[in-house]
């Protein structure tokens, strides 16, 4: 297969531009942490006023609320300035297809994105919050996703030999694809205890199924030897860790701990910073996970679709079990196996 070319800056700026989506992810955690989604009534002016024109820094201590929630606000125009970047920058170097309309795809989102932040504001409405928190954490997601694709570690995938690539089964193809969609549920509940403060129970009842899910994912990839899925593993059990404490912090700021005598106290400045981060870290965890299933996905289809070369008979011999040999022929298409075992006569 022919190697794709690759374009270092047109990756790093991607990269770039998943670290300054943080930005409206942070603040917008924050609004949502202190109740400010609310703080102006009007929309795309602050006040009545233009946003850029808009006295932010004046706020940041007698209007705390505002300030948060303009500064998001603020955050929402820059990503938007980025993802126009993006799209001119990859329709000028990028010659994949797809990939060129993955970056019209962001842009698309990111704007539509803004427009539902805005209908939040000018309806009054906490569904569009939560959707909009929801919609959040894909687009963060697909940036990065875009970051992967355009790295020199993807090209090099999809230029090694078959025989250089993972043995990926059906059953790793299902966990790596099921874990990411199982996070974006859990963070749809953990959206609707923030906005409507109900369905703690299943918010807990998610995390114990995501964890098993990432646990069960980490093992069968950690199984295929392969040092690119290892990577993304460790990333998402790290990521993992990170957000199961800081869940276990939500809950003790929150309800406090009285076996330790802590008592909570709401919107302490300890509850509203663990509380954001606790957000914010969950689409750590989505783009974690999403990007361990694209790297499966990706050494599946080069295994699938590259054709196997023609390789020696070989003898596979072990004392201590039924001996078993692999005959193994290739016909130049895509390399028919045959295996006899002596033990019980089978033919595959």
């Amino acid at each position: 297969m022919t190697s794709q070319v690759h374009n270092r800056w047109l990756h790093r700026y991607a990269v770039l531009t998943a670290i300054v989506a943080l930005l409206p992810i942070g603040m917008g955690a924050l609004v949502t942490t202190l109740g400010a989604g609310m703080a102006f009534l009007d929309w795309p002016t602050s006040d009545g006023q233009n946003m850029f024109l808009y006295p932010w820094l004046s706020d940041f201590r007698a209007q705390p609320l505002k300030f948060a929630e303009h500064g998001h606000r603020l955050a929402g125009s820059l990503i938007g300035l980025f993802s126009i970047g993006l799209v001119a920058w990859t329709l000028r170097v990028e010659s994949r297809t797809w990939v060129r309309r993955l970056a019209i795809g962001i842009l698309c989102a990111v704007v539509g994105q803004g427009l539902l932040g805005g209908f939040r504001v000018i309806a009054d409405d906490r569904v569009a919050a939560l959707v909009h928190g929801v919609c959040a954490s894909l687009i963060f997601s697909t940036i990065g996703v875009f970051a992967l694709v355009t790295s020199r570690r993807w090209n090099e995938i999809g230029a090694e030999p078959c025989d250089s690539a993972a043995e990926i089964s059906t059953g790793l193809v299902r966990f790596a694809v099921l874990t990411p969609l199982a996070m974006l549920g859990q963070s749809v509940v953990g959206g609707f205890i923030r906005h409507f403060g109900g369905a703690l129970h299943e918010h807990l009842g998610g995390a114990i199924l995501v964890t098993g899910l990432c646990l069960v994912s980490a093992l069968a990839c950690w199984r295929t030897k392969q040092s690119w899925l290892r990577s993304a593993t460790l990333g998402l059990l790290a990521v993992l860790l990170i957000q199961l404490s800081l869940g276990a912090g939500a809950w003790v700021t929150r309800f406090g701990f009285p076996p330790a005598g802590y008592v909570a106290v709401q919107q302490a400045p300890e509850q509203i910073v663990i509380r954001s981060l606790h957000t914010v870290v969950a689409m750590f965890a989505l783009l974690a996970s999403v990007q361990l299933a694209a790297r499966v996905l990706r050494l599946r289809s080069v295994r699938l679709s590259n054709p196997t070369r023609e390789r020696d008979v070989q003898l596979v011999a072990n004392s201590e079990l039924a001996g078993a040999f692999t005959l193994t022929h290739a016909s130049g298409y895509k390399g028919d196996s045959v295996s006899i075992s002596l033990a019980g006569g089978a033919v595959r």
